[in-house]
């Protein structure tokens, strides 16, 4: 399915391809209910990694192709942290982080579709579930934004990665993964609401 929609939208502009948008907000918030429920409340410790901040201000003055490569950055990169050994000692309920991780790929791959003629590349998504463990992610994934990459493997080499996937490093893991999840979005929102309306629907 997501292969036809590569061939559908590949010639498309990417603001004309994202019909994407109008469904953005129900998948996000999808995703944001599994990732709440697959654990308990979320930790009150602090990351130690000071969220990206200003990145997202920055992105906010961008075109909105660059916002749209941004969000499948993110995207990519939050699936990249979820490919770790031992995630099976966070103790989550197995079925919702399947689940979670489902609508990340299918995001990530929808957004890709808009974003593909530009830079010719597809989503990072492992083929048929198979992974290639954290590390190999972080270090092979080809995202545009060096800082941005280089905030989630500090997010990474502070966490899990030292700890070998603590159930603490899992949580804080979690917790940030909610708040990237909110600011992408308010982003993806305020990209819909610039963006011109679809002519198919009256």
């Amino acid at each position: 399915m997501f292969r036809l929609l590569f061939v559908l939208c590949g010639a498309l502009t990417p603001v004309l391809c994202c019909d994407w948008l109008e469904r953005y907000h129900k998948l996000s918030n999808d995703s944001l209910v599994h990732i709440q429920l697959m654990g308990g409340g979320l930790t009150e410790q602090q990351s130690p990694v000071p969220f990206p901040d200003k990145l997202y201000r920055q992105i906010y003055k961008a075109k909105v192709e660059s916002q749209l490569v941004f969000i499948r950055d993110n995207l990519e990169l939050i699936g990249c942290l979820y490919r770790h050994d031992n995630l099976s000692s966070a103790s989550w309920d197995p079925i919702r982080i399947k689940h979670f991780l489902d609508i990340i790929y299918r995001q990530a791959e929808e957004v890709t579709a808009c974003v593909r003629g530009q830079t010719g590349r597809e989503t990072a998504r492992e083929t048929d579930g198979e992974t290639d463990g954290l590390s190999h992610c972080m270090s092979t994934n080809r995202t545009t934004n060096p800082r941005l990459r280089d905030f989630y493997r500090r997010l990474s080499n502070s966490t899990v990665t030292p700890t070998g996937g603590s159930v603490a490093s899992w949580e804080l893991i979690r917790k940030q993964t909610v708040r990237l999840l909110q600011r992408l979005d308010l982003l993806a929102a305020s990209i819909r609401r610039r963006s011109p309306p679809n002519p198919q629907r009256h």
